[in-house]
């Protein structure tokens, strides 16, 4: 295994924000091992259709609209690539934020290890909801 490139890593979300769950997945090694937490569940797939199973429970919120998509300085520790984002929207109660943290490996050019914990959505109030 190797650091991860920003290649794979970068068109992984796009095609994540893209909602194109085929692309995503198209991009995770045949053997991924994923694992993630959102505020009320831990999640677990096998391969990327499981993969891809989970990232469109997550991300087909039609009551949610996103706004914008703030990137999180990326980092690595070894050969584990750390990326995060906050991500902006609105709902029926109105403005939200929540943020997202990923560590990913890769092999043969494919993501090949990935863990990923979202802090859930929260409004937004006072002057930062501008």
């Amino acid at each position: 295994m190797g650091v991860v490139s920003a290649n794979v890593t970068d068109g992984f979300l796009e095609a994540i924000l893209a909602r194109d769950f085929p692309r995503a997945s198209g991009l995770l090694h045949p053997d991924i091992d994923f694992r993630a937490m959102t505020p009320n569940r831990v999640w677990e797939a096998d391969g990327p259709a499981g993969v891809e199973e989970v990232l469109r429970a997550w991300f087909e919120h039609p009551e949610r609209d996103v706004e914008r998509v703030e990137p999180i300085a990326p980092g690595t520790v070894e050969d584990t690539l750390r990326v995060g984002w906050r991500v902006h929207g609105r709902n029926a109660d109105g403005p939200l934020v929540y943020e997202q943290q990923a560590y990913v490996r890769e092999h043969d050019g494919q993501i090949v290890w990935l863990r990923v914990i979202c802090s859930g959505p929260r409004p937004v109030r006072g002057e930062s909801a501008a």
